[in-house]
């Protein structure tokens, strides 16, 4: 503390402990001993305290120091202010759900959404009931710099090809499942060479390109024919309800959507590999407690029947 501050510098924190000190103890001296400093560090600290200030704060009166009436206004809220920092920086590698009322934010796709946050919310209701959550859309090429950026917690998503510092790791696979309204023709049997030659409702947000399951098909040799492209489950479900058109989805998802839709699921003529999910975060977060705390919750969430 032996450097000279103008009234415009900013405001040395240490200044701050040494006004504390000298308020409680109204005396330079048990002052000085309290904060393991001499009395002429502290007569120093004060001083620069005036001047930063433009007020005396304290004048002594014997072997007190007694405060100002400016120093009366201003002590109760700094001093508040000061045990609110010290208070954060204790908490900062602790965190506490059931206290807790921070926003959690978490990089879902359409599908995984529907699969995963009924259950992720269910828990933090119970678990951290003040924290609030936001699912946002997360295009895939940018995952990584919205992780790093911090602009969201956690992401989940398909197995991608990502690189330190963001980290993840697997949480579940969901297999495919084949879905057709109620009353089709190939409701009842529904081989290779049917599902070739029906027509087919493919899920994508991207303009366009392969999805999954016409990769699994040409590594068999063949084509289906796809009759129209979606950007999201909910829109193609509603319209195969409504066509002869085959859709072959994600089974979980399948799973909640069938209980209000009129389809029928079935197992898909050919083999197809589940997708399996991955939880990422961004290294920085890798020892924050309360993003640690909420890949936990992600996990728990994700071992459950619910999910699955």
């Amino acid at each position: 503390m032996n450097q000279i501050h103008s009234r415009s510098d900013p405001l040395d924190l240490n200044l701050l402990k040494v006004f504390e000190a000298i308020h409680r103890e109204r005396n330079l001296s048990l002052a000085a001993r309290a904060l393991h400093l001499t009395p002429s560090a502290v007569s120093h600290a004060l001083a620069r305290l005036r001047s930063q200030l433009d007020d005396p704060l304290f004048v002594r009166n014997g072997r007190r120091m007694r405060p100002t009436a400016a120093c009366q206004r201003l002590a109760p809220p700094l001093l508040e202010t000061l045990a609110r920092l010290r208070e954060l920086l204790r908490q900062r590698d602790r965190f506490e759900p059931a206290a807790s009322r921070q926003a959690f934010r978490i990089g879902l796709p359409e599908a995984t959404e529907t699969v995963l946050l009924p259950a992720l919310v269910q828990a933090l209701r119970t678990l951290a009931p003040a924290a609030t959550l936001a699912s946002v859309a997360l295009p895939r090429r940018d995952l990584g710099r919205e992780l790093a950026a911090g602009q969201v917690d956690l992401a989940v998503d398909v197995a991608l090809p990502i690189r330190e510092p963001v980290r993840h790791r697997p949480l579940f696979q969901d297999g495919f499942c084949v879905l057709l309204r109620a009353g089709h023709p190939l409701a009842r049997r529904l081989s290779l060479k049917h599902y070739l030659q029906a027509q087919h409702v493919a899920v994508s947000t991207r303009a366009s390109g392969q999805v999954i399951e016409d990769l699994a098909l040409l590594n068999l040799g063949v084509q289906r024919q796809v009759a129209l492209r979606c950007q999201g489950y909910h829109a193609a479900c509603a319209v195969v309800a409504q066509s002869d058109l085959l859709l072959t989805m994600p089974a979980g998802l399948a799973t909640r959507t069938a209980a209000y839709a009129d389809l029928v699921r079935m197992k898909p003529p050919f083999a197809l590999p589940a997708a399996q999910l991955h939880l990422y975060w961004h290294a920085d977060s890798e020892s924050d407690p309360a993003n640690a705390w909420l890949r936990g919750v992600v996990e728990r969430v994700c071992g459950q029947d619910a999910v699955g």
